[in-house]
């Protein structure tokens, strides 16, 4: 259980982090420059997916047997294209922000398939 917990805090944590970088970055804020905004989100992702691959470990489940986990593996990847490109690749402020949005949906799905284990949200 203190795995799991550990993984729910850190979900919570990248997701906050990520909504206030991005909120920052859209009103151009010198504040992201600062070195422990730039540095904490990697140290939380990284017990993010410890963490993850921890649970993976424990309960057996794996990827190649349950669609709802692959999906949320892909879906990860997805995201972090898409915040790369908010934060790094954008070139236009419409392009940051429309990445960041889809970045925040693509979460909210990744979240979604973890509390329903479905791929399609229960719908």
């Amino acid at each position: 259980m203190l795995i799991l917990k550990i993984h729910l805090l850190t979900v919570v944590l990248s997701l906050a982090g990520f909504i206030f970088r991005g909120i920052l970055m859209l009103n151009g804020s010198a504040m992201l420059q600062k070195k422990w905004l730039k540095i904490a989100p990697h140290v939380n992702d990284t017990i993010l997916l410890v963490s993850a691959i921890l649970l993976v470990r424990q309960t057996g489940l794996y990827p190649l047997e349950q669609p709802w986990l692959m999906a949320k593996i892909i879906g990860l990847l997805v995201y972090i294209g898409l915040g790369m490109m908010a934060f790094r690749f954008g070139k236009t402020h419409k392009q940051k922000l429309l990445a960041w949005i889809g970045a925040i949906a693509v979460f909210a799905y990744i979240c979604g398939l973890a509390i329903t284990k479905s791929l399609t949200l229960g719908m």
